[in-house]
Formats: structure tokens, sequence, C-alpha cells
């Protein structure tokens, strides 16, 4: 059976993608990260997700020591209240310097120990925070390293592994109608910048979950 590790953060995309790889006819391999940000909430459901789904689930904690990141330090505010046109037009300060580029630096390096042939990834550039790691130029350049630098590749003996995208150019919405059809538990999932007991609503993740489900014409569970 052909393997891939996914990248689960416990939002969304990270959640739709996980049933997305499973449907696709892949064993799973779900990893997910502690790296300081704010809360832990969607850590503890990505370890709920990924129970249920029975993929196999590694947890790594790293650290960000320069921090530089309002989702690492809270002396740096989490922009609020923006208007939905204006979210992806500037990267805001919940932008993790490189994150995307560490994550799969990790992912990779299990996938080639595994023998995974992909590794799967939630990234959207559609309905997004404008977040450069998140865009699909970045992904095809990042093939060309795993082509070049890792050992599967080099000897030839087996295809490069893939980071496979599947969400890159839905949107939100669209993502959630897909997620519906797999039977994601959206209920499991957490969006918000906060950890507070329910969303704060006004943080531009928040406001972009809101457009979806709204988009969808389907009601979000947190919200309930």
């Amino acid at each position: 059976m052909k393997k891939a590790v996914v990248l689960l953060s416990g939002g969304i995309d990270s959640a739709t993608t996980l049933y997305l790889a499973q449907d696709s006819g892949y064993k799973v391999y779900s990893l997910t990260f502690d790296y300081g940000q704010r809360h832990k909430k969607e850590i503890e459901l990505a370890k709920q997700l990924a129970k249920i789904t029975g993929s196999a689930h590694q947890f790594l904690k790293i650290q960000f020591p320069w921090k530089g990141s309002a989702l690492l330090d809270r002396r740096i505010k989490i922009p609020q209240e923006r208007k939905e046109e204006k979210i992806a037009k500037d990267i805001p300060p919940t932008y993790v310097a490189a994150r995307n580029i560490i994550f799969l630096s990790f992912a990779i390096s299990w996938a080639e120990v595994i023998e995974a042939q992909a590794v799967f990834i939630g990234a959207n550039a559609v309905d997004f925070s404008g977040y450069p790691d998140c865009r699909p130029e970045f992904y095809k350049a990042f093939q060309e390293v795993v082509k070049t630098g890792t050992k599967a590749a080099s000897e030839k003996r087996q295809n490069p592994i893939k980071i496979e995208t599947p969400l890159i150019n839905k949107t939100k919405a669209e993502i959630i109608k897909t997620g519906i059809k797999l039977k994601v538990p959206y209920e499991l999932t957490w969006s918000c910048y906060k950890g507070a007991r329910k969303p704060c609503s006004k943080c531009d993740s928040c406001i972009l979950r809101k457009k979806a489900f709204k988009e969808a014409w389907i009601p979000d569970p947190l919200l309930k």
C-alpha cells in the first residue's frame, strides 16, 4: 500500500487534506508540531483527528527562539477585524518565518525513512492570509529541492517523494464542501489564533473561516 506523510495542524485545511489523502488510497502518517504557538487547542484536536482516522501520528516539539511572529510573541498584536479583501494583500504579523520550509523538511525526512511516496500539506493560496510559503511557486520550487536533496531521488531507485497540495487553488468554501463529502468532523478543527473556549471571530483566521462556512451554506459547528 502506498504511504503518505500528512502535515496535520488541526485546522480546516489540514484535516480536509488528511481525509483526502486517505480517500486517495494512502496509508497516512500524520505529523503535528508544537512550535511554541499561542495555544495548544489545535494540537489536541490534531491528535484526536489522527486517532479517529487510524493514522500513525508523530508529535514533534520544536522552538523558534528568535520568535518574530504574533503567534510566538504575545507582545506582538494579532490583527483584528480586518476586511476580507485586505487580509491577503500584506504579510501579517502572524507569519512565522520559514515555517512551512521547516515543517516540510521534517516531513520529507520521515517520508524518506518510511519509504513514503508523498507528503501532503493543506496549503491554500485563494482565501488565505498572504503567507509566501502558501503559494504554488513555493511548492514547485520545494519539489525541486526534494529531487536534488534526497537519497531516494538521487539513487533513482524510486520516484522522488511528491509534494501534494490538493487544496492550493480551492476557495475555503470549496474546501469545506469537499470535506463534508468526505465526512471530515469540522467540530474537531480549530482556526482561531486565540485559544479561548470559543473562536474570537475577529482575527484573520476566524474571518476567513466564517466567510468559508457562509459561502458553503453550512453552519460552522464551533459556532452553534
